[in-house]
């Protein structure tokens, strides 16, 4: 069965840097583009970033551009998400997702997700 674990979330101050990771299990995903959103309390799942299946291809929401960089390595079915410059704003409830084509997508045309990494900024 397919399946996709996210780590790396913590607690940092603002001005620093995570890199989450998502590994996934059960089955290749390299031809699926994978995603990142975030989901902070009160609020519903929004798009961060995602990457096409051959890593040649991303997309960026506006306010996390410039300083979130998202890749892939397939031999190792994982995808990270390079997080720095971080702001308080941008913590939330960070998820991985995978989808057969290319393009900026909401939540519910995602057919796969993991369980969620906590990501914390300090101000």
């Amino acid at each position: 069965q397919a399946q996709l674990v996210e780590s790396g979330g913590g607690l940092v101050q603002a001005g620093g840097s995570l890199r989450l990771s998502c590994a996934a299990s059960g089955r290749t995903f390299s031809s699926y583009t994978r995603g990142w959103f975030r989901q902070a309390p009160g609020k519903g799942r929004e798009f961060v970033a995602a990457v096409s299946g051959t890593g040649s291809t991303t997309e960026y929401a506006d306010s996390v551009k410039d300083r979130f960089t998202i890749s892939r390595d397939n031999a190792k079915n994982v995808v990270y998400l390079q997080m720095d410059s971080l702001k308080p704003e941008d913590t939330a409830v960070y998820y991985c997702g995978a989808r057969p084509t290319f393009g900026r997508f909401g939540p519910d045309e995602y057919s796969y997700w993991g369980q969620g990494t906590q990501v914390t900024v300090s101000s």
